[in-house]
């Protein structure tokens, strides 16, 4: 009789226990499920950002960071600084969607180019850059300019654009050569040799800063009392009427006698022939650091000579359009050994 209470005991306390069990499980069962939903609702409520006008880099990092994923369109628009930029999204800003839902941006590629434009009238360099940025989709260059371009005489500024083929408005649908004729100034302007012998050399060169004459320098020791560092010789000769690209011929003699660690000499560089004088620019950095400026002159190529007197370990740098393009160190001569 105990041996059968006893068991009925344990039995009750067992059905209890899974009973217990069960309905736990039942409670984490439910709290999952409501945890799973509770997730995907999170999920479902990702705001869209307004990317629209941001740069397509920065609208793409923007839809990452709220796990939606960009699909992309290419239009045309109206302004070529639009290109690049987001012009129009979908879904709209500020809507909630499900995470990983595709978001269709509008990409624009710039302007669409159909037409040769008027380039006439315009500077050369210029046109040059424009033309670097103007492309057919994902292919080459739209518009080609063929080199060297054509030069003429004329009264416009050199490097303006006077000609150009395929005239202005002419229809294009693919890559497109352009030609061009771009002056190089009014045709053989007249000048007078302005009065350079007697000048000392630093005179000398600022006259020619001034008037633009073309010229070239020799350098002789003084003799039969001239003075040193000065002009003695000049070829045409003072007054004579000669076209701008007539070359001056001038000789001035070295200096009397030099500091110590001071060089004379006669600076030599060739450069490129241009269709027009262009700024160029020699100066001298010292060795305390100090710049000196030697000579400003509009000078249209060939072989660029100028007289200086420096100190040793100089450093001469030569500039075209502000860019340097030589560089050289003033040294002292070696000394002559007789035995």
């Amino acid at each position: 009789m105990g041996s059968k209470k006893l068991d009925d005991l344990i039995s009750g306390n067992l059905r209890h226990f899974v009973f217990m069990a069960l309905g736990f499980i039942l409670v984490m069962g439910i709290a999952g499920v409501m945890v799973f939903f509770w997730i995907l609702r999170g999920e479902q409520q990702v705001m869209v950002p307004p990317v629209q006008g941001m740069e397509l880099t920065e609208a793409l990092l923007e839809l990452q960071s709220r796990r939606l994923n960009p699909y992309i369109r290419l239009r045309y628009s109206q302004s070529p600084f639009d290109r690049g930029l987001i012009l129009e999204q979908g879904p709209i800003a500020g809507t909630f969607v499900k995470a990983g839902r595709r978001i269709e941006l509008v990409v624009s590629q710039g302007t669409v180019i159909n037409r040769v434009e008027n380039f006439i009238g315009r500077n050369i360099d210029a046109v040059r850059l424009d033309l670097m940025t103007l492309t057919v989709g994902s292919g080459g260059p739209l518009l080609v300019l063929r080199e060297p371009v054509m030069l003429d005489y004329s009264p416009e500024t050199p490097g303006t654009i006077i000609q150009q083929s395929p005239v202005a408005g002419t229809d294009i649908s693919g890559p497109t050569q352009l030609e061009f004729v771009v002056s190089r100034g009014p045709q053989q302007p007249l000048l007078t040799v302005p009065q350079l012998t007697g000048l000392p050399i630093s005179n000398a060169l600022e006259w020619i800063g001034e008037t633009g004459v073309v010229f070239e320098f020799s350098v002789r020791e003084p003799s039969g009392g001239e003075s040193g560092e000065t002009v003695v010789l000049q070829s045409p000769s003072a007054g004579t009427t000669v076209t701008a690209n007539t070359v001056v011929n001038l000789t001035v003699t070295s200096p009397a006698a030099l500091f110590e660690n001071e060089v004379f000499g006669l600076f030599s560089h060739s450069m490129a022939p241009n269709p027009f004088p262009l700024p160029v620019r020699l100066e001298a950095v010292l060795p305390t650091g100090e710049r000196r400026a030697l000579v400003d002159v509009n000078f249209p190529g060939g072989r660029f000579t100028v007289p200086y007197r420096l100190p040793a370990n100089s450093v001469l740098i030569l500039s075209l359009l502000n860019r340097e393009i030589h560089r050289e160190t003033v040294r002292e001569p070696e000394p002559d050994w007789f035995f």
